[in-house]
Parts: structure tokens; C-alpha cells; sequence
């Protein structure tokens, strides 16, 4: 019966399968609330992997002879996201019903900028930059619920700036594959990820004694990556302008002013 499903799954267009595999996964979402504690976590881990299982079925014809290995990486880690936030929003069912269209939403937009991206390692088409723009987008919302989970856990100082460094390098890398699409870059691509997730990183580590709460901590460190990405991806594409520099710097400013407005103390 299963093989059944899935063959007739691997009949349908490429359209079909998209639409299909995100109600599905969208209604596993919205039935994640009748699961707790350790197997809420392993229900989210499912989900993700369950997440890139279909992308890959999707997508198996394009990726062939390709590096396409970077695609998966924001689908599985946007699941998760969504999926750990669930436990930490009130158990409302409009709130969870409107959490779950969000998510069904961004995972169509992602899926189709990932086809994007396998489609353009075998020949150049125009939606590219739209694709990037998506992808950008989805990146910072992933991140923001990470950190602001992994901040809400509470967890031992050892063990929370090497969580965010994780979370951010594979975030940071796949962002800036994405405005490359070249296997020739990859170690200056990890490089760069590496010395921005550092930098996050160590701004967790002071961030821990600080007196916010986990909202506007995940709100600095988003600002901060997204400062970071965005003069990244500006500078991959060489149109790292006075303008466009000064857009990123105030958006970093920004986020270091509602750091300040918002701790215990003010500013």
C-alpha cells in the first residue's frame, strides 16, 4: 500500500508533487502539538528529514551530475525551526492555524527557489535573483527561530555559542552558494561563513550575561547576520557601494539600539 503511494507520489508533475508534499508536511506540523517533551524533538528531527526526503524526490532529475548538496540544507533547517517554535507558542488553535499557513507558505516559496537553484546547475534562467531574494528572506526568518530557541533553552555556556556557530554556518553557507552557484568558490564561501558565524557566535557568548529576554536577543543576533550576509552577498555580486554598505551599517545599528533600549537597565 505504501510503495503504492509513493509511485503514484512519483507520477505526478513536478507542480503536483510541490503542492502535495507541503500540505502534508504542513499537516504533520499542525499534529505536532499532541507530542512532548523528548518525542516533540524527535517528531521536529522527523519532519525535517522527512522534509529533504521529498525535495529530493522532486528534484532527483535536476540535481544529477551536479553539487547540489547546499539545496538541502534551509529546507531541513526551516523545518525545524518551525517545528521546535511550535512547543513555544501558546496552545491556541487560531494562533497555531496561522503559525501553520506561515510555514506551508514559506515551504512552497522555498521549494520553488530551490528548483530554481538545481535547474540553474544545468542551464542559466532569469528567475535567479528572485530565487536569491526568497532564499534570503526564509534564511533570516530559520535563523531568528533558532536562536531564539536555542536562547529559551537555556542552556549550559559551553554549549549555546557553539549551537549558534552551528546553526549559522550552515545557514551562512548555503545563503552565500546561493548568490554563486559555483563549486570553484566553495572554500572561500566556507571561509567566510566560518568568520561570520565566529563573530556571531562570540556575540552569544557576551550575550548570555545580558539582561534581555529571548525575543530581542534573537532580534540582535538576526540583525547582526543579516548585516553581515547582506554586504556578503553584495560583495559576490561586486556592487558593494557606499549606499548599499551604509543600508547594512544602519540595519546593524538598528539592532545594537533596540539591544540597548531594550535591556533591564535602558540605555
Amino acid at each position: 500500500m505504501a510503495l503504492n503511494k509513493i509511485f503514484t507520489f512519483l507520477l505526478l508533475n513536478k507542480r503536483q508533487k510541490l503542492v502535495t508534499t507541503v500540505i502534508f508536511l504542513s499537516l504533520f506540523l499542525f499534529l505536532s502539538e499532541f507530542f512532548t517533551g523528548s518525542q516533540f524533538i524527535f517528531f521536529a528531527i522527523a519532519l525535517s528529514i522527512l522534509t529533504n526526503i521529498f525535495l529530493y524526490l522532486i528534484l532527483r532529475e535536476d540535481i544529477k551530475n551536479t553539487f547540489y548538496y547546499p539545496i538541502f540544507i534551509l529546507p531541513f533547517l526551516y523545518t525545524l525551526a518551525f517545528s521546535l517554535f511550535y512547543s513555544l507558542i501558546p496552545a491556541r488553535i487560531l494562533t497555531r492555524l496561522i503559525l501553520t499557513g506561515v510555514y506551508g507558505f514559506g515551504l512552497y516559496s522555498l521549494f520553488l527557489t530551490q528548483n530554481i537553484f538545481a535547474v540553474s546547475g544545468i542551464r542559466t534562467i532569469n528567475l535567479q535573483r528572485s530565487a536569491r531574494i526568497v532564499s534570503f528572506v526564509v534564511t533570516i526568518v530559520a535563523l531568528f527561530f533558532l536562536i531564539n530557541i536555542s536562547f529559551s533553552l537555556r542552556l549550559p555556556i559551553y554549549i549555546l555559542p557553539l549551537l549558534i556557530f552551528t546553526v549559522s554556518f550552515f545557514l551562512n553557507f548555503q545563503s552565500l552558494w546561493a548568490y554563486t552557484l559555483d563549486t570553484q568558490l566553495l572554500g572561500e564561501i566556507t571561509i567566510s561563513s566560518i568568520l561570520i558565524s565566529f563573530c556571531v557566535a562570540e556575540l552569544s557568548l557576551i550575550l548570555i550575561v545580558w539582561p534581555v529576554n529571548a525575543a530581542i536577543y534573537s532580534i540582535f543576533l538576526t540583525g547582526i547576520c543579516y548585516t553581515y550576509i547582506g554586504l556578503s552577498h553584495a560583495w559576490i555580486e561586486k556592487r558593494l557601494f557606499k549606499g548599499i554598505l551604509w543600508e547594512y551599517v544602519w540595519v546593524g545599528f538598528l539592532s545594537v539600539l533596540i539591544l540597548l533600549i531594550f535591556s533591564k537597565w535602558g540605555i
